[in-house]
């Protein structure tokens, strides 16, 4: 008869936590999480903090539970009467709380975010199979701002308008054709989103702008272009496909990053000429070497100063230079990241307008600036970047820099940032609002 009553607790008990984990399945695919993390010891609480987002507490929890076993086990097998018998028992205790004060403060948010009481919480702590239930099955307990969950569906553009827009997105054998699906990052348990919908085509001997606020992922969309991070995309040079001909590719593509790393204590001419050793074909003759070194200095106004030590060259001539480096090659594709940084007006026109000479001659120049507005006559065409509410970098405009203005319905590029910026970083918080918007406005293009 005991061992009747035996079996029927264990079946009760594996009851109870199937429909704990049915619960939790549901209540996970309101925050667009996959439901099977329910079935996970352990995990399952570090989803439920993150719903909740507390994703340290969550960890802590999950943690915690997961070191309960290994000391359950040790108890259960050894000899009550060992001196270190009770520390074990302690421990166990210890890390029961710890686990059930966290739940504790990831339910009371919870609770708060799915505007019940917190005396729900409590539920959650002693009761969970019955919390999973009622929260999962009941329209009653969802969240009220799910856009800022997990990063998995992408309720921010609907499936078809997803779908039609990644279709519309064509290439182009000519110039750069970007076609980034997405670009993600593993952390701990889950996969984050850091760009995702990108496409655009831009022609040879354009020169645009990259706008984007802190956050928005200038910096990643550059790599994935540059192919010195790949993402989930394909990039076209003139048709030939950047990640799948890296090695023959890099030297067409030339970045130059904000901080420069120039050596002071040799002469600018002796810095270019280092630079071509490295960039240029290793079948390049002194005398071509020098030739193209001596053509870049000019092109760059810095002849006058080719036997001056680099360490006695004023601020704009040194953000000359370190282009300059990066220019010996002649690339075809020419990012820059902040080129005219720590510049005054007059110098970083000019050397916008030496960018802009570079574009003319049909190749493609990229730029980030912090001072778009006094130099955005220079360019041909606008990059946008948003960071929407889930903090996913997106694509909320490309296009000509006078019909940006008409679709933002502002006059100046920093009147385009602060409406796309989110409201805790002094914006107005309609990213999310463009990116559809852009979305929309493609997809109609090619009906």
């Amino acid at each position: 008869m005991q061992i009747i009553n035996i079996n029927l607790l264990d079946i009760l008990e594996l009851m109870t936590w199937l429909l704990s984990c049915f619960g939790l399945w549901k209540f996970f695919e309101k925050f667009h999480i996959e439901g099977w993390w329910a079935f996970i010891p352990g995990a399952r609480i570090y989803w439920l903090g993150r719903c909740a987002e507390r994703e340290n507490d969550g960890k802590v929890a999950m943690i915690c539970e997961l070191l309960l076993f290994p000391f359950g086990v040790a108890i259960a097998i050894l000899d009550s009467g060992l001196s270190f018998y009770s520390f074990l028992e302690l421990i166990s205790l210890f890390l029961l709380l710890t686990a059930l004060i966290y739940k504790a403060r990831i339910c009371i948010d919870l609770c708060g975010d799915l505007k019940v009481s917190k005396n729900w919480a409590w539920l959650w702590v002693f009761f969970e199979s019955l919390a999973a239930l009622i929260w999962g099955l009941s329209d009653h307990f969802s969240p009220k701002s799910a856009l800022t969950r997990y990063n998995g569906a992408d309720p921010l553009l609907p499936s078809e308008l997803n779908k039609a827009f990644f279709e519309c997105a064509g290439t182009s054998d000519t110039g750069l054709s970007v076609k980034i699906k997405d670009r993600t990052v593993r952390n701990f348990l889950d996969r984050r989103y850091l760009l995702r919908d990108i496409f655009m085509n831009i022609e040879p001997g354009h020169m645009v702008l990259l706008l984007g606020g802190s956050g928005a992922g200038k910096t990643t969309f550059i790599n994935a272009v540059t192919g010195y991070e790949k993402a989930n995309a394909e990039i076209l040079l003139d048709g030939m496909n950047v990640y799948d001909e890296y090695d023959k590719m890099k030297y067409t593509i030339g970045f130059v990053p904000q901080l420069d790393l120039i050596r002071s204590n040799d002469t600018v001419f002796l810095t270019l000429m280092d630079a071509a050793i490295l960039r240029l074909p290793t079948e390049t003759g002194y005398e071509e070497m020098t030739k193209r070194v001596n053509s870049v200095l000019e092109q760059f106004g810095l002849t006058s100063v080719k036997n001056s030590l680099v360490e006695k060259l004023s601020g704009g001539q040194r953000k000359r230079l370190s282009i300059a480096m990066e220019y010996i090659a002649d690339p075809y594709l020419f990012v820059l990241d902040e080129p005219d940084s720590g510049l005054d007006g007059v110098i970083a026109r000019d050397l916008m307008r030496r960018l802009r000479k570079i574009a003319d001659e049909g190749k493609i120049v990229i730029v980030i600036t912090h001072t778009p507005d006094r130099v955005a006559y220079l360019f041909d065409d606008l990059i946008v970047l948003a960071k929407d509410s889930r903090k996913t970098g997106r694509l909320a405009y490309y296009g000509s820099i006078e019909d940006a203005k008409e679709f933002f319905g502002t006059d100046t590029m920093e009147g385009i940032l602060k409406l796309i910026n989110q409201k805790d970083e002094g914006g107005e918080g309609m990213s999310d609002e463009f990116v559809r918007k852009y979305a929309e406005r493609q997809v109609a293009a090619e009906l």
